[in-house]
């Protein structure tokens, strides 16, 4: 799930830090008047579902310039249902935050690893009352409340034609891919997918 900050570069942003409790109440979308979202600040006390490093669903995608990690976490309360169901219950959020990689600091000698410089936050909300086709996406570039990314951006129609689970890209979660299989939730759109691509594999080693 590279969601609009690879798939549109839409949403690159900095944004601050913020601190909060994570009880169940601070876990629900909550909007201004205006139908802003709140950004849910105590996000990296969530679930961490996984991380990806320059990662692109393009085949010619957009040069960084340097190299980028992104790491994803989900509500607790969505991530407790998604395990007994498979699939994510009304009012889940996921947070995707995209940072710097380092490669030069401390006694660090190959590889890269992860800044405290962030470069983009971005909120998939399921929120059923609310939204047509029930999820939305929101970008953070301040920690003021935002606007939904309009349905014409091309992370809408990237999800839908791609997400393993209810338009989530559950299949770059590897603790969770495995439940959805087991459970029967995986997306036809997904197993063509990945049929598509063991074919095309078969193929190349003719």
């Amino acid at each position: 799930m590279r969601w609009c900050i690879v798939v549109s570069m839409l949403v690159m942003s900095f944004v601050s830090v913020q601190a909060a409790d994570s009880t169940s109440a601070t876990q629900v979308p909550t909007y201004t008047a205006d139908g802003k979202l709140l950004f849910p600040a105590n996000y990296r006390e969530w679930i961490f579902l996984t991380s990806g490093v320059d990662m692109s669903y393009s085949p010619n995608p957009m040069a960084m310039g340097h190299p980028m990690f992104d790491n994803v976490f989900v509500n607790p309360d969505a991530y407790r249902a998604f395990l007994q169901t498979g699939t994510w219950p009304d009012k889940t959020m996921l947070v995707l935050e995209v940072r710097k990689a380092g490669d030069k600091a401390s006694i660090n000698k190959s590889g890269h690893f992860q800044t405290p410089e962030l470069t983009g936050r971005e909120v998939h909300v399921r929120d059923d009352s609310r939204f047509e086709g029930k999820w939305a996406f929101f970008g953070f570039d301040t920690d003021e409340p935002s606007k939904m990314v309009p349905k014409e951006a091309a992370c809408y129609s990237c999800h839908q034609a791609h997400g393993a689970v209810d338009t989530t890209f559950v299949q770059f979660y590897p603790t969770l891919i495995g439940i959805a299989k087991d459970k029967g939730t995986l997306s036809t759109n997904y197993l063509n997918d990945e049929k598509a691509l063991a074919t095309g594999q078969k193929e190349g080693k003719h």
